[in-house]
């Protein structure tokens, strides 16, 4: 098993996806988190993992097939979870077991395929080119646009169902756009995380900026803040010892949680955090 570490000319690739990946995934998770679907962002991407390696095993590129099965399993289980009441942590242990099981044999299945290739989805690259830098920034373009023009319907039908209903929201198709923009957003990150830590940089950074913030866009722009910081320390690291990124990127994610739980049960920092408003 080999783990790709950050080399000095993918440096400037990495950092810019790494970046615009790192504000998208605080972005959607927040929304996900709020919802208490922390781990939906990792049951997407164990169903995404069966897509990819079906893709692998037909010799299609992987990616759009992961994305197309991530989407269609997601709306598919979340329209059940509608009709028979099924609770939604259910919901989330059915995604993930089922499209890790999926992936397995498949793989298990495939005589000539590469183990680096499924490595690379399991625990990320290091290696992205410009055309992939290109579409990771239109696609994540793409999907802040999204959230910005529905972002008051996302956010009432998020905080209060019931009142969102009564204004005139969807709420239903306000949760399926929430799901397909989580799903193409994993498929986006898949490629430097991976799959079995992409759900670090959905909850870390948001579950630390609830801690301080007071109000939703405060929390988001902090959000945004712990993310980047994470993703260009976690890069640097890799490069300097020659270690994983995605690791990297994650245990930075995770110290600046820990780092936030020292500093406000010390009592360092007053404001009562959006997190104690919902409890």
């Amino acid at each position: 098993m080999t783990f790709e570490a950050v080399s000095y000319e993918s440096i400037p690739h990495v950092l810019v996806s790494g970046i615009a990946i790192s504000l998208l995934c605080s972005a959607v998770g927040l929304f996900l988190v709020l919802r208490k679907f922390s781990l939906f962002g990792d049951a997407l991407a164990h169903s995404a993992f069966g897509g990819v390696a079906f893709g692998l095993f037909i010799g299609i590129y992987p990616l759009w097939i992961a994305c197309a099965v991530a989407i269609l399993s997601a709306l598919g289980l979340t329209k059940i979870r509608q009709k028979f009441d099924i609770s939604s942590d259910a919901i989330v242990a059915i995604l993930l077991a089922t499209g890790l099981g999926a992936g397995i044999i498949l793989v298990s299945m495939s005589d000539d395929l590469e183990i680096h290739d499924i490595e690379e989805f399991l625990f990320g690259s290091a290696i992205i080119d410009t055309q992939n830098v290109i579409t990771i920034l239109a696609m994540a373009g793409a999907i802040l646009a999204i959230l910005f023009f529905t972002y008051k319907k996302l956010l009432y039908s998020t905080f209060s169902e019931e009142q969102a209903k009564a204004s005139g929201i969807s709420v239903d198709k306000m949760s399926y756009l929430l799901i397909t923009i989580a799903g193409v957003t994993v498929i986006i990150s898949m490629q430097m995380v991976g799959v079995l830590l992409i759900s670090a940089l959905f909850v870390l950074p948001n579950v630390s900026a609830m801690l301080y913030a007071r109000s939703f866009k405060q929390t988001m722009m902090l959000s945004m803040c712990f993310a980047v910081s994470a993703t260009v320390s976690g890069i640097f690291i890799s490069y300097q010892f020659d270690i994983a990124q995605s690791g990297c990127i994650v245990l930075v994610a995770a110290a600046i949680f820990i780092g936030s739980l020292v500093v406000k049960g010390s009592g360092l920092v007053k404001t009562t955090g959006i997190l104690a408003k919902r409890a």
